[in-house]
């Protein structure tokens, strides 16, 4: 058995992975920890109070890098569901997560859906040399651009060097107007409206033709078999994943 904290517990993604712990036969939760009306309100008060396998952490930007460095310093596996995390903190984690010997899973999105239209992507920047991402989410998302489409890029810059082949040069009459450029030139746009959860589109071009490689949500349950898959994962495994594409 399994034993399971959920940090982040009060809020709609936590509540989620509480009912999908609560119901699988091989794990128990031990301890739900949120700042705001949590039965514990720091991961130390819970690892004062209970044996903690593997936390599963979905709070907000600000506070991930710390409490995954509190985890791995505490000899506490983590997936990490919670995006914002720079390049720079990425790579310290997966530098302590060798050293200490403990999982760590980051997973910008655990929808499968999700995780195949980025590997789709990646497959098609072999054979487009334009393309941009727009991603839309609820308006209670704090960071812009998603950690989902921040890795797309990132998967889809490993198969092309830049994404604005023959594009003219630009000048923005509004700043901001083309996006955010993140790897290889990739046009990042980000929107943010009540009514969505999680939407994502890959826009590719060439001459004569647009691909589009779409993705939406509907509801936070699908992203549950991808989170207990990675629970399961880094209790076994004890090293650094970043993307739930490498253990499906």
């Amino acid at each position: 058995m399994v034993n399971i904290a959920v940090c982040g517990a009060n809020g709609k993604m936590g509540q989620e992975v509480i009912k999908a712990v609560s119901n699988a036969e091989d794990m128990a939760l031990v301890a739900k920890i949120d700042i705001k009306d949590g039965e514990f309100a720091t991961i130390k008060d819970a690892k004062n109070s209970v044996k903690i396998d593997v936390l599963v952490d979905f709070t907000q930007p600000k506070s991930i890098y710390e409490n995954a460095l509190y985890c791995l310093n505490n000899n506490i596996n983590i997936v990490i569901g919670t995006t914002g995390l720079t390049d720079e903190q990425i790579e310290e984690l997966k530098k302590l997560a060798g050293e200490k010997e403990l999982g760590c899973l980051i997973a910008p999105n655990f929808s499968t859906g999700a995780v195949l239209m980025m590997m789709f992507a990646k497959m098609a920047s072999r054979y487009f040399k334009n393309a941009e991402i727009l991603e839309l989410h609820h308006n209670q998302k704090k960071d812009a651009p998603s950690g989902t489409s921040i890795k797309t890029a990132l998967m889809m810059a490993e198969n092309n060097p830049d994404f604005t082949d023959g594009n003219c040069p630009e000048t923005e009459t509004l700043k901001g107007a083309r996006g955010a450029e993140s790897y290889n030139n990739i046009h990042i746009h980000s929107v943010r409206m009540p009514g969505y959860i999680a939407s994502q589109e890959v826009m590719f071009g060439s001459n004569g033709q647009i691909l589009t490689i779409r993705h939406d949500s509907m509801n936070r349950e699908c992203y549950m078999d991808g989170v207990l898959r990675a629970v399961r994962y880094v209790y076994k495994n004890h090293n650094f994943v970043y993307g739930l594409e490498n253990i499906l």
